[in-house]
């Protein structure tokens, strides 16, 4: 499986402080970056795997909204986590 026990608790331990603060918001955002990925380069091989395309806009949905709340509630957590994935500003 390409999300192993020790890969999620090495995401969280990078971007949500520790290994087993897994509902952090930033360790959720940076787990559902990681899934993007994955399904995206699944995509680019598999063009008719329709179920995957859709699974994948709604993982797309789900981080939009977690970083609609991170940047409500704390802007300078927002701005850090898109700097650490490398991700778009996209919420104005």
């Amino acid at each position: 499986m390409y999300l192993s026990k020790e890969y999620k608790a090495d995401i969280f331990a990078e971007f949500a402080g520790s290994a087993t603060n897994t509902g952090s918001t930033e360790g959720q955002v940076a787990l559902f970056t990681k899934r993007i990925a994955h399904l995206t380069e699944h995509l680019k091989k598999n063009r008719k795997d329709f179920n995957t395309q859709r699974a994948l806009q709604m993982l797309v949905g789900k981080r939009r909204s977690l970083l609609a709340y991170l940047y409500k509630t704390d802007i300078n957590r927002y701005r850090a986590i898109i700097k650490g994935l490398g991700l778009r500003d996209i919420i104005k």
